[in-house]
């Protein structure tokens, strides 16, 4: 009888343990707010990013994504019930389109989440089509959306920099279908340009290209922060390219501070 108090005294005890390792694994999980919504042209592939975000954060027990079509929680005003607000993520996703809602005071809160407390702002595809009337957000993302000449193509793109965390898991050069954005009010100088679309291989006179390069994906220092912009994704398909999920994982650790990456501009 003894012993077997002690055993079951034992099983309890292994159960404790492990309850409490899930809980301080939980607890030290990171935190992404994953926004997803449009005030202008619909983007089919938002759901598609939603979905792999939030696997890749369970499947890599990394991060949790909270996932949001509004903008509620892009503040650090108290909330009511149990409604996060920015004081509880590491970092920021956008995949949005358009004027989205927020007025002046959630602006600044976003701002000072990336300046000036170091967290970290991911945008992918359209994220640079989003909040035209906002100037410090196209200077804190690095640009905006100015037209896509050749729509949707086999789009020939060049890696220049596959030290940085995530470029490894695609060749030098490679092709994908996508739908490819030139950007104005670029900044070459604020940015290290990590892919480039081939405009060797393009045709450089079709209607509307106005740049004579076009850069697809780069990071930026902002303030104390991090900041992640791929232009690529605008196809469903893309997201479920193995190279591209791998990316994204790297992307999310390097804003969130897991991991080094430098983001010295390379105009």
């Amino acid at each position: 009888m003894k012993k077997f108090g002690w055993m079951m005294f034992g099983i309890l005890v292994f159960f404790m343990a492990v309850g409490v390792q899930g809980q301080e694994k939980e607890k030290g999980k990171k935190k992404l707010l994953a926004i997803g919504m449009s005030a202008g042209w619909q983007h089919d592939s938002v759901s598609d990013a939603m979905a792999v975000l939030y696997r890749l954060g369970k499947e890599t027990e990394l991060w949790d994504t909270y996932i949001r079509t509004d903008t509620q929680l892009l503040t650090k005003k108290k909330l009511s019930g149990n409604a996060k607000n920015l004081d509880y993520f590491d970092a920021v996703f956008f995949m949005t389109t358009g004027e989205i809602p927020l007025d002046d005071q959630q602006k600044a809160d976003l701002l000072s989440f990336v300046r000036d407390e170091g967290k970290g702002f991911l945008g992918a595809h359209n994220a640079t089509d989003t909040l035209y009337n906002w100037p410090d957000y196209g200077d804190m993302i690095g640009g905006y959306f100015d037209f896509h000449p050749w729509n949707t193509f086999k789009a020939p793109v060049i890696v220049l920099d596959r030290k940085f965390p995530g470029m490894d898991n695609f060749p030098e050069r490679f092709e994908i279908e996508d739908e490819i954005y030139q950007t104005k009010n670029f900044q070459p100088e604020k940015v290290r340009v990590l892919m480039t679309l081939d405009t060797s291989r393009v045709d450089m006179k079709a209607r509307n290209v106005k740049y004579e390069k076009i850069p697809i994906t780069w990071v930026k220092n902002y303030g104390k922060g991090r900041v992640f912009y791929c232009g690529l994704g605008h196809l469903p398909a893309a997201w479920e390219r193995p190279d591209f999920q791998k990316m994204w994982v790297q992307a999310v650790k390097w804003s969130m501070g897991l991991i080094p990456g430098d983001a010295t501009p390379n105009p």
